[in-house]
């Protein structure tokens, strides 16, 4: 198959005045009901970072009916981490929200070519903290047929006690990105956020109550704080 048999359509889910969460749906330009694959990058990714567009291509060039889109506090807007502001206040419920409110339309069929997706089959795969995202979900929600994870994160809390330290005490702290150099901000509410769901987010603990098929990659060379 090759790219101009998929379809390629942009959507926006407003959260309120201040968020939105951007993605893109792809699937074969066929009157076919398709699987749904949603797909989540993970902490200092994107949509549009890295493997994500070419694995969202796959997929949709065999079968299904994929879904890849932005955080809404993941700091990218229209281009390469450009809304800080909001990446400082990211927290792992807002994660959740934003899969919450891509699932409903889902449901209500709401998304671009909507006929083209089998709402009875939402599968997850989500990347590094999009990986603990996804599995994070499907906890919740039984209507969720399996997950996948790539290098998923086990524990949420990606950082040390001295740095949730400094950032508590100075109100803000910021951590490296490798691979633009900018000085990505993180507050409060991000440590309180996992405090305040400690049990919720337990995933190791959780896992063994999963009552679905879970697929899950670690692989040695990917690094754990990407």
């Amino acid at each position: 198959m090759n790219h101009s048999s998929v379809i390629t359509e942009h959507f926006e889910i407003k959260l309120g005045a201040e968020l939105t969460v951007r993605g893109e749906i792809k699937a074969l330009n066929n009157k076919q009901k398709k699987p749904i694959l949603l797909i989540s990058h993970g902490f200092k990714a994107f949509k549009d970072w890295g493997f994500f567009p070419y694995v969202s291509d796959w997929f949709a060039e065999h079968g299904f009916y994929t879904i890849h889109f932005n955080f809404s506090r993941n700091g990218v807007n229209q281009t390469d981490f450009d809304e800080l502001d909001k990446f400082a206040d990211n927290t792992y419920s807002q994660d959740q929200k934003d899969l919450d409110a891509i699932v409903l339309r889902i449901k209500r069929g709401e998304l671009p070519q909507s006929e083209l997706a089998d709402q009875a089959c939402i599968y997850l795969l989500g990347h590094s903290r999009g990986g603990a995202n996804s599995l994070i979900y499907a906890l919740d929600h039984p209507e969720i047929k399996a997950v996948v994870t790539w290098n998923g994160s086990a524990n949420p809390n990606l950082f040390d006690e001295v740095f949730e330290a400094e950032v508590r005490e100075k109100g803000i702290a910021y951590t490296e990105n490798a691979r633009t150099k900018q000085q990505m901000p993180i507050k409060p509410i991000f440590f309180d956020d996992l405090a305040e769901n400690s049990d919720r987010f337990n995933i190791i603990r959780r896992f063994a109550n999963l009552p679905i098929p879970a697929l899950v990659l670690q692989g040695d060379k990917d690094f754990k704080r990407l």
